[in-house]
């Protein structure tokens, strides 16, 4: 891409002559169009068309061949994606050159170390070949819980090789929540870690999977010091011959990653992804990311959360690099990794920007390596992202928002248009979108509806009735399309772009990690002196959500604020997330309700967000 600097209000305009050499200017010429407003049509209403193209650019590899692309006889809630094929993912994974680099890693306080194409296979086949001596036998879930390192990376490949389902459980859980999951997944065994050293300290994640009575656990580390239950082993001794399991064919429809995302209730949804939805991953990061080969993808995330396994296949299928940086994020060293890793595409969550904005930990480093930025997870802040543009010479903030049972993202930026801060500029490429106000119609303001099929959307759940979460009475589109609810709120602004307005129910996005509103008032219910809380999200002033609680005190309790957060911020730390910050915590005589008793969490963020206009 030719290097085409931002100006001062954060708006990098491409030119004819850097459109030329990205990924989506070679696919305008393939679908023979001369705008992009007419390539997004085309990639909707020429569905198979697309796909193909997607198919045939990144090479992915088929035992049996494809009928077709899309066979739609079952309506467009159960679409069947490449009837008849064969395949396993995993193997178009490893089509970059054996010598080339898979993964750049550091560990905090570590050196900058390489892993090629081939080390990283030859070792997801040692976790495929372990497994099948272990006794796993294809279509069993088996959990993965510890940091992203790459005997992290070779280990979901080796699952994947396998023909067993991955369960992705972020190791920030508490043991509650890592049981609640192995139960929903019904996961016969687990990848874990003795402990993690981070800080110059070092937290316990084993102990964690044994208090979750969790089954056979795989754990890596050389902690001497851990204790271990008769039924696990040591990840040495787990390792089998790379030549001894040969890769499982599949059906694209079979399921090779259960993820989960919070809705309105406490438990959560279980997410399966299927052969498929990898496509969408690297066809979001090839034509919106613009990541080609040879490319440095550094995004910081855990294999818990949709973002883990959507930088495996956007990386690896778009034969890039991952860089992978083992410690947190929030200091100069990360930042230093970015520098000597010369990465060309940093992903962030908008927090993680405040962060470095407030503390300088980009001072003094060479960030020109970078081609572009991306942002997800939460409402970026204008001020923060025009910051970081530039830390990079202006270049382009690519805004991405989706979700984990959309398996990438339903609305971000593309470099055929000009790229503003903190604004979105399309549609994914091959899924579209509508805005609709309160009665159903089409506007300017409103709640967000998919118009199906896309690859990547999810057909089923695993624990919920899917046409129940997102078709059940659902309005028509403004040409009578079936419409699918997400859930967020998105505000067209008048030059053409999209802006972010948060949830339109009642989940909330919290350092880029999407909770209930349900599943943090259980944990804060248990804080004594509590009658009853409701949790809302806000954003003053635009950026990222901030979380507030408001408490009706029990009688004869006195209302003491500090104290109560402190007891709060405890009980989420030990039950939930220590990510899960206290913003604000309000006393209120009773929690407004419906008159069918639902607390209306709405009329509390507008509440809040008005008195923190008046004190402001």
């Amino acid at each position: 891409m030719k290097t085409v600097k931002a100006n001062s209000a954060g708006v990098w305009t491409p030119t004819p002559e850097s459109l030329v050499d990205t990924n989506v200017g070679w696919l305008m010429r393939h679908a023979a169009v001369d705008s992009y407003g007419d390539l997004h049509a085309w990639s909707v209403h020429e569905r198979e068309r697309y796909w193909a193209a997607v198919i045939d650019r990144l090479g992915i590899q088929f035992h049996q061949p494809y009928d077709r692309v899309l066979d739609l006889s079952g309506g467009v809630e159960s679409p069947s994606w490449f009837p008849g094929a064969k395949m396993n993912i995993v193997e178009s994974c490893f089509s970059a050159p054996a010598d080339s680099p898979a993964i750049v890693y550091r560990a905090e306080g570590g050196e900058l170390s390489v892993i090629t194409v081939g080390e990283l296979k030859t070792m997801s086949a040692r976790v495929a070949s372990g497994l099948v001596r272990c006794g796993f036998t294809p279509g069993d879930a088996v959990a993965i819980m510890m940091p992203m390192t790459p005997e992290c990376v070779a280990i979901y490949l080796g699952i994947l090789w396998a023909g067993c389902v991955a369960v992705s459980i972020a190791d920030s859980f508490r043991p509650k929540e890592v049981s609640t999951r192995l139960e929903l997944s019904n996961a016969v065994g687990i990848f874990t870690q003795d402990v993690i050293r981070r800080g110059g300290k070092s937290h316990p994640l084993y102990a964690s999977v044994k208090e979750a009575e969790a089954p056979l656990a795989i754990v890596i580390g050389d902690d001497e010091g851990v204790e271990m239950r008769e039924i696990d082993c040591r990840w040495s001794d787990f390792l089998g011959d790379a030549d001894a399991a040969p890769v499982v064919v599949q059906d694209p429809s079979a399921p090779l990653n259960i993820l989960f995302s919070s809705g309105t209730t406490g438990e959560p949804k279980v997410i399966p992804w299927t052969q498929t939805t990898p496509l969408k991953c690297a066809a979001d990061s090839h034509f919106h990311h613009d990541v080609r080969p040879g490319d440095v993808v550094v995004w910081p995330t855990n294999i818990g959360w949709m973002m883990g396994p959507w930088l495996i296949f956007s990386s690896l299928l778009n034969r890039a690099t991952m860089g992978l940086y083992c410690g947190a994020p929030t200091g100069a060293e990360f930042c230093r990794f970015v520098q000597d890793s010369r990465t060309t595409m940093l992903g962030v969550v908008p927090s993680l920007v405040k962060t470095w904005r407030a503390t300088g930990a980009t001072e003094g480093l060479d960030w020109s390596s970078i081609r572009l930025f991306s942002s997800t997870g939460e409402c970026s802040d204008v001020g923060d992202m025009r910051w970081l543009m530039e830390q990079a010479e202006g270049r382009p903030i690519i805004e991405y928002c989706g979700g984990t049972e959309i398996g990438g993202g339903y609305i971000t930026n593309v470099l055929a248009r000009p790229c503003v801060a903190a604004e979105f500029n399309t549609p994914t490429l091959g899924l579209d979108m509508v805005i609709l106000n309160e009665a159903g119609e089409p506007a300017d303001s409103g709640e967000v509806f998919l118009v199906p099929p896309s690859i990547g959307c999810s057909t089923t759940l695993m624990n919920k009735d899917h046409h129940e979460a997102y078709y059940a009475d659902t309005p028509k589109g403004p040409n009578g399309e079936r419409l699918r609810r997400h859930g967020d709120q998105m505000e067209r602004l008048p030059g053409g772009g999209w802006r972010a307005l948060g949830r339109a129910d009642d989940t909330m996005n919290l350092g880029g990690i999407k909770v209930s509103s349900a599943e943090i008032e259980r944990v804060l219910q248990t804080a004594q002196g509590v009658s009853e809380t409701a949790a809302i999200a806000v954003a003053p002033g635009g950026g990222p959500s901030r979380l507030v609680v408001y408490v009706v005190a029990a009688q004869g309790h006195p209302q003491d604020k500090a104290s109560m957060m402190e007891h709060m911020q405890c009980a989420i730390r030990r039950e939930l997330n220590p990510l899960f910050k206290i913003h604000d915590l309000v006393f209120i005589d009773a929690l407004p309700r419906t008159t069918s008793n639902k607390v209306m969490r709405r009329v509390l963020r507008d509440q809040f967000l008005q008195q923190s206009q008046l004190g402001s």
